[in-house]
């Protein structure tokens, strides 16, 4: 069987898949455009409230500006507020510094709020400054007002500063330090620990200098101004305006305490050495003592030798029996009178006992 193929419909056939193939391309771009008109309609929508804000301001952002802001991570409303506020106090603040103040981490609206505020106040105050000083740590805002409006430190914060004059008499006094901030020397410059510190060390050395506590109550100014002659507040975030003595009172009596005190110890030395001359007696008498029990012992052993000594007396025919005989008369006679004198000053002592008894016969 033969097959008669007819190949004339095929072009027509293959114009027909083209076409429909076209089309459904054209239809996948045209809804593409469609989905990315709509995303860029809703950012534009997004960031249009903070155009207008900036446009009627004067302050010149763009629109796509802002949507490059929110791609670098950079918060669009507070470099917008910035520089609005910039832009209205009539500083020349580039916006691409705020967007990279704040992508170091600073604080764009205290900065923006104290170059106006020094701007207004005649400091000098540059972005570039005041951006150092807050990434610095340190609130610049506060510190561009304590310049214009000095601040005081009490001195210390809590209690007195405790010194002693020349005579021993403690002195209690409180200062109060009138600073104001040296924008100059913040960066790097030392806290108001310091100058409270300073000051604490020179109020005891003015104290410490007066010959007696009543000089220091006399002239407590003498403290002030012996302090600010210091120049205390160099190296420091702040210029020392004025010290002030606040209040000044008598404490206790420190030298009277150290000489009681030393006399305390110097009796306690006194009384170890005579501690130890006692002892050293003591053993000075005790060995007095072992002396004379042996001398005692040797007289013994002397006087245990006289009777052999007679026996060999009589023996030899050297000592005869009216000798020995004469010889223990005298011992008894001697020994007689030593009972005699013995009663006398006994009875001596008793009289005289009873002379120094008034009242008795």
């Amino acid at each position: 069987m033969t097959a008669i193929l007819d190949f004339s419909a095929v072009p027509l056939l293959a114009q027909g898949s083209r076409g429909s193939g076209d089309s459904n391309f054209l239809m996948w771009v045209l809804g593409g455009l469609i989905v990315l008109l709509v995303i860029l309609v809703l950012v534009l929508l997004k960031f249009l409230n903070l155009w207008v804000q900036a446009y009627m301001s004067g302050t010149r952002i763009g629109l796509f500006q802002l949507v490059g802001m929110s791609l670098r991570k950079v918060n669009p409303s507070v470099i917008v507020r910035g520089a609005i506020s910039a832009t209205q106090a009539g500083l020349p603040i580039v916006v691409r510094d705020l967007e990279a103040h704040y992508l170091a981490g600073g604080n764009v609206p205290r900065v923006v709020n104290a170059l106006i505020a020094a701007d207004r106040a005649n400091l000098g105050l540059d972005f570039r400054q005041a951006a150092a000083i807050d990434l610095a740590g340190r609130d610049v805002l506060d510190a561009v007002q304590t310049s214009v409006k000095p601040k005081v430190i009490d001195c210390p914060a809590d209690g007195k500063v405790a010194a002693m004059a020349k005579n021993g008499i403690q002195v209690l006094a409180k200062a109060r330090v009138t600073v104001r901030t040296n924008i100059n020397r913040l960066v790097g410059g030392a806290t108001e620990e310091t100058i409270i510190a300073r000051v604490g060390e020179g109020i005891v050395s003015t104290i410490g200098s007066s010959e007696t506590h009543k000089d220091v109550l006399e002239n407590p100014d003498r403290i002030s101004k012996g302090v600010l002659s210091k120049g205390l507040d160099a190296g420091t975030a702040f210029e020392i305006l004025s010290i002030d003595i606040a209040d000044v009172d008598i404490g206790d009596n420190i030298g009277a305490r150290l000489q009681a005190d030393q006399a305390e110890a110097d009796k306690r030395v006194a009384q170890a050495a005579a501690e130890s001359r006692r002892a050293m007696a003591v053993a000075a008498e005790q060995e007095n003592v072992a002396e004379i029990a042996a001398n005692r012992a040797k007289l013994v052993l002397a006087e245990a030798e006289v009777p052999q000594a007679m026996a060999d007396a009589f023996r030899s025919g050297n000592l005869g029996v009216m000798d020995y005989t004469r010889l223990k008369n005298i011992e008894a006679d001697t020994r007689m009178r030593s009972q005699i004198a013995s009663g006398e000053e006994a009875s001596q002592s008793s009289e005289s006992q009873r002379k120094k008894m008034p009242g008795q016969e």
